[in-house]
């Protein structure tokens, strides 16, 4: 018997490498990542998340599906709960190992920070910040200086990708674009940190509310998906691909009916935010944000614990009221580290978890003026994003064009006037919205050269 997560860790693929799923790679340049158990080939699938089998070739019997039955508990025993199955799931998962844990200003990472100083866990941590960007690491490095791990503090360079993407791509398949999971920067200096990683991932997701009206209609359920899912300028390069294919129909409409599809599914009628909520953990989650938690594993085993069964399960009965504003993880780290809530919560600097509900006008004036005279005094801009670093500069160019460019496998089946006008709209008319495409053709690229087929 083989039983699948409610959200896996890795992937698990069945089938063979045949003939292209053009659709599905269609979907895959607009929200970059494949949707439902779809990939590269019609023939190859992922086995389904809380699905268990007799054997991989035989139909598999669903043995979870997400549900919202909210218990009538108050917001204290929801966190003693919560408290219980979050710090048994870390322990379980790790053992007696030595943990690499990744730090930031957030919650996820920071609740795993006091559960396993909680536990006793020997722990080394470490975070990185953008060269040229804000210092995001003194989160991390205050949260580890409160609970006593040594910390790293690391920066990632400009053009790193060019030197690791080769790796990347037979790392992740290419099934994940290849500037969001900058951890790769550093996959050669993790190993001597520790055994094994414990990562944060999906905390935000499940502990917190999608920002819906409960009782919204489903066809506005299916805009929200859509427009959380759909990255920009991945609709221009979908719909061209689609053209220059010569498929059926528009790829617009085929998008809305595929999630309009999946997301009925979904058996949860009278809550729009928890229906929204599965959808994104039975498809985002094992599709796009474990794809990329294959840079570590190729160093240490990870353990994950707001993917653990139980806390999924757990999440299905609790009250929505409860979710929203991440309220369970704050009374959390308030009970269990009260220190740690006191550090400053990234997103509403310079408050805390004691404070950040005066993160609004007119409290937080003093600090956003000062912040906007530093700015204006520093007379550059900060980098904020990945692509920036990798994308931007007479020398990264070099390295995208050889790969949009002089890449004949790429150019056998991905039109070179496609990759032209993408590349010109980021260099001359909107990078910020145009370099998810730029990087969804980069990864077509990679994926191409791993790949010795002919493609149509």
């Amino acid at each position: 018997m083989f039983k699948v997560p409610i959200i896996p860790v890795t992937p698990t693929y069945v089938g063979k490498h045949d003939r292209l799923d053009l659709e599905a790679i269609c979907v895959f340049a607009c929200i970059g990542f494949f949707l439902d158990d779809r990939t590269y080939y019609q023939g190859l699938r992922t086995i389904k998340p809380a699905f268990q089998y007799t054997n991989t070739d035989a139909p598999g019997e669903k043995w979870f599906s997400w549900y919202y039955a909210p218990r009538p508990i108050t917001l204290s025993q929801a966190t003693d709960e919560f408290e219980h199955l979050f710090e048994h799931a870390l322990g379980n998962k790790i053992g007696n190992r030595k943990v690499i844990l990744p730090l930031s200003g957030g919650l996820d990472s920071r609740t795993q920070a006091a559960g396993l100083k909680n536990l006793g866990h020997q722990v080394h941590a470490y975070g990185y910040a953008f060269e040229e960007g804000h210092n995001e690491t003194h989160y991390g490095k205050s949260i580890a200086q409160v609970c006593g791990f040594p910390f790293n503090d690391w920066i990632v360079q400009r053009g790193y990708l060019w030197g690791y993407i080769e790796k990347l791509a037979k790392l992740n398949g290419c099934y994940s674009e290849f500037t969001h999971p900058r951890q790769m920067a550093f996959v050669e200096r993790y190993a001597m940190l520790g055994d094994i990683f414990s990562l944060g991932h999906w905390g935000d997701v499940l502990f917190d509310s999608m920002g819906v009206k409960e009782d919204l209609p489903f066809e506005q359920q299916v805009y929200v998906v859509l427009k959380k899912i759909v990255k920009k300028g991945g609709l221009e390069l979908a719909t061209a691909l689609w053209q220059a294919w010569g498929l059926k129909g528009e790829f617009l409409e085929y998008l809305v009916e595929h999630v309009k599809k999946l997301l009925i599914e979904i058996d949860i009628p009278h809550s729009a935010n928890a229906r929204i909520r599965a959808f994104k953990s039975l498809y985002w989650a094992p599709r796009w944000t474990a794809v990329n938690l294959s840079v570590f594993e190729s160093v240490r085993p990870v353990a994950v614990p707001y993917f653990d069964d139980q806390i999924c399960k757990f999440i299905c009965t609790v009250p929505e009221k409860f979710l929203a504003g991440r309220q369970i993880q704050i009374e959390y780290l308030k009970r269990r580290a009260p220190k740690l809530a006191a550090i400053p919560w990234q997103q509403h600097t310079p408050f805390n978890l004691y404070t950040f509900k005066w993160d609004r006008t007119p409290f937080n004036w003093p600090y956003r003026s000062i912040l906007k005279i530093r700015n204006v005094f520093n007379n550059r801009r900060m980098v904020q994003r990945n692509w920036e670093l990798q994308f931007l500069g007479e020398e990264n160019t070099k390295y995208i064009e050889r790969y949009l460019f002089e890449n004949p496998a790429f150019l056998e089946w991905i039109p070179k006037s496609i990759s032209e006008s993408i590349y010109n709209k980021f260099l001359h008319s909107d990078a910020v919205k145009f370099s998810h495409p730029l990087s969804m053709l980069l990864t077509l690229s990679m994926f191409s050269s791993l790949s010795s087929r002919t493609y149509l």
